[in-house]
């Protein structure tokens, strides 16, 4: 997992797994990388094969996280599998979600 800063934004890639076994080092790693000065957080889940409920509370958790900015969270390219669960769960009300094609020309 890669964490870097551009702007105002915090942009997290390289996620293969969004899970129990990991949920609770990717909140450390974003954590860690966020202070006061950044507004939005940017999820690439292009790479993301497997997320469950656990990866599923990480994700909120950013959205607590940013909400005292009054920033967004943004998903980027999520693999169609990784879509239906967001679907299914209705999270993706919580998120901004950005297909491979708007995230190239945004």
């Amino acid at each position: 997992m890669k964490t870097y800063c551009e702007g105002d934004t915090l942009i997290v890639s390289g996620i293969k797994e969004l899970d129990a076994a990991n949920g609770r080092a990717f909140q450390e790693a974003v954590s860690s990388a966020w202070c006061g000065e950044l507004k939005y957080i940017e999820i690439d889940l292009s790479e993301t094969v497997f997320l469950d409920s656990c990866g599923l509370g990480a994700l909120v958790w950013l959205r607590k996280l940013v909400a005292g900015s009054n920033g967004r969270v943004r998903l980027l390219n999520p693999a169609p599998s990784i879509q239906q669960i967001l679907e299914l769960t209705r999270l993706y009300r919580l998120f901004d979600i950005v297909k491979r094609q708007e995230a190239l020309t945004q």
